[in-house]
């Protein structure tokens, strides 16, 4: 029961890092296309300024409850996707240099060259965590050892790559959308436009990411064996068309919001479609990564519920003032732009 319930919240935790990230992610890859000036890059800057390390926070929870919960899983997860794991620290640790470091020199061409960075770390983040997710859902060639029998481009097979791009557009949409909420004028116009053209695209590949889950997973031999998990991809079609309706409507924090649950139905679609698997085998089914098999003793499980009982809540009600804090609309005023 402990264990199950811990792979419930490690999902949860992922689910919201890639609701909370997912806006910065898009953000950062939309910059070079939307901003068409200075103040334009410095305003979208500014809509994700304040959040990401807040919202980095939930992918530092994701992965200490992995090591905490299920260690035998973050050896496995940590050893077979060591390459595009590395990938993506370094990514992240660069996305968190271009804000320090983009106005420290008065100079066109050094901020010129901490947006590219900015970009391309941001670029490769989103398609790092599709190719690695997908992988998950299909399985990777680990042993009965837990050892990986494959190298880093046996992970940029055709799903793993549908997965990229899946991923890579709706954090995309969720930036857009958060420029949206965040701005006005006419880089409000080109996100709104932006998105509008982008919510036909997302239906589109949702349809063919979850025909190539059929194609290469055993997930929906899972949703049939447990039909109560129809619940998560039932979320997720209300979210997108929630979105769509929303965006129609003129209601563009609930269209966010929308998209949010989305994301977070896609998450749980996916990661509860390997359960009891965390880290599914390719090879041999009974060298998978388990829920059973990887957790924790007992006491730590419930040691650590304790914690979580306690901690989660402080850092929900921070995070929910500082979004209260920041709730307004960015413009070139507050840049002291003149």
């Amino acid at each position: 029961m402990l264990e199950s319930l811990w792979f419930f919240l490690w999902i949860l935790l992922w689910a919201v890092y890639f609701m909370l990230d997912g806006f910065d992610f898009g953000i950062g890859i939309l910059m070079p296309f939307l901003s068409k000036n200075e103040t334009e890059k410095r305003i979208m800057y500014q809509t994700a300024g304040p959040f990401w390390d807040g919202n980095e926070v939930w992918l530092i929870a994701a992965g200490g409850v992995t090591f905490a919960a299920f260690p035998k899983a973050y050896g496995v997860m940590f050893s077979a996707l060591y390459a595009p794991l590395f990938m993506l620290l370094f990514a992240l640790i660069l996305r968190a240099v271009t804000f320090e470091f983009r106005d420290k020199v008065e100079s066109s061409l050094w901020r010129k060259l901490w947006d590219n960075v900015h970009f391309a770390a941001n670029l490769l983040s989103a398609i790092l965590l599709g190719v690695a997710f997908a992988n998950l859902f299909m399985g990777i060639p680990i042993d009965a050892n837990g050892v990986y029998k494959g190298n880093l481009l046996m992970l940029l097979n055709p799903y793993g790559l549908t997965g990229a791009l899946f991923f890579l557009l709706f954090f995309i949409m969720h930036g857009a959308l958060w420029l949206i909420v965040k701005t006005e004028g006419e880089l409000q116009l080109r996100a709104l436009m932006l998105a509008n053209f982008l919510w036909p695209c997302i239906v589109l590949i949702l349809i063919f990411f979850v025909w190539m889950t059929n194609k290469y997973t055993n997930i929906l031999s899972t949703y049939l064996e447990n039909p109560a998990l129809f619940i998560f991809p039932t979320l997720a079609i209300v979210g997108i068309l929630g979105t769509r309706i929303c965006l129609t409507a003129g209601k563009i924090i609930l269209a966010w919001g929308c998209h949010a649950l989305f994301i977070a139905g896609i998450t749980f679609s996916g990661v509860s479609g390997t359960y009891p698997a965390i880290v599914l085998s390719s090879i041999d089914s009974a060298a998978s990564a388990t829920v059973m098999n990887s957790a924790s003793s007992p006491l730590t499980l419930k040691i650590m519920l304790g914690v979580v009982i306690i901690m989660i809540p402080i850092v929900i009600a921070y995070q929910v003032w500082m979004y209260k804090l920041f709730a307004h609309k960015v413009t070139a005023k507050d840049l002291d732009v003149h």
